[in-house]
């Protein structure tokens, strides 16, 4: 289907700064095209101080549905949502925002829901896995709570800092128990082992783990986007593991803005 621009289309602005090199619009639009709704994603070049007098402008502009938030306005957004989701409340970051029926904002981070989304649309069983989380930053911790959201049995999450592990694990004890601890980077034993670490976006990176202790019956997966085949997914897939890429979690996070936006619809 292709878009079409018309009195009724509504507007889903992407906020970041820079965002010459932002690609995300151009996907959304006609992700949301194929799905039949009558609206669009078009960037907008917003410097961090500036966001205030912005989002007063989309809050005014009452065809503006919703909104993405890029660096360096996650943290920042979070402040202008009347509602957030669980994970965006624990975490303090949104990527995303729809409409509430009363015109205020409904935050939500969608970096874990993707990712998740991209395991099992590539053949992964979270239900009842163990998974092995490597890298607690903001992609990390979204992707654990996402994680024990869908049903894992254990969630082990590693990071060079041993500390930012232990914070997440302790915020998230309340929530998942002892579903959810602290361990090292190896992969034995584990279903599911994810990286949301920054290894890989760079020739030479060490790997995030040893990758002679990856086994056929894994489901590997790597949040590194545009980043062609990493070494992390050549070393999964050459030990017969199944894969899903940052490519694939890239595809996935256009369905999770969609059903964000439909939500408010229905």
């Amino acid at each position: 289907m292709t878009i079409n621009l018309n009195g009724r289309t509504r507007l889903y602005p992407l906020l970041g700064d820079p965002i010459v090199y932002a690609r995300s619009p151009d996907w959304l639009s006609n992700h949301m095209a194929k799905r039949g709704m009558n609206c669009i994603s078009l960037p907008m070049e917003v410097p961090e101080g500036k966001l205030d007098v912005v989002m007063q402008g989309l809050a005014a502009t009452t065809n503006v549905d919703g909104v993405s938030f890029t660096m360096p306005h996650k943290t920042a957004g979070f402040a202008y949502c009347a509602t957030v989701t669980e994970t965006s409340r624990l975490l303090g970051v949104v990527s995303a925002a729809r409409r509430n029926k009363d015109g205020s904002w409904h935050g939500h981070t969608t970096d874990g829901d993707a990712f998740v989304k991209a395991q099992i649309d590539k053949g992964a069983t979270v239900k009842g896995a163990r998974v092995l989380v490597l890298g607690a930053g903001g992609a990390g911790s979204a992707i654990v709570i996402s994680m024990l959201d869908q049903g894992a049995g254990e969630v082990v999450v590693h990071d060079a800092d041993e500390s930012r592990a232990a914070g997440l694990v302790e915020m998230l004890k309340a929530k998942a128990g002892d579903r959810v601890r602290v361990g090292s980077n190896d992969p034995t034993g584990f279903d599911l082992v994810s990286n949301a670490t920054p290894m890989g976006m760079d020739a030479g990176d060490p790997l995030p783990l040893d990758p002679a202790k990856l086994t056929a019956g894994m489901f590997v997966g790597d949040v590194i986007a545009g980043h062609g085949e990493t070494a992390l997914i050549k070393a999964a897939r050459a030990a017969g593991c199944r894969t899903a890429d940052g490519d694939d979690m890239v595809v996935a996070v256009l369905d999770v803005m969609c059903d964000l936006l439909e939500d408010a619809w229905t």
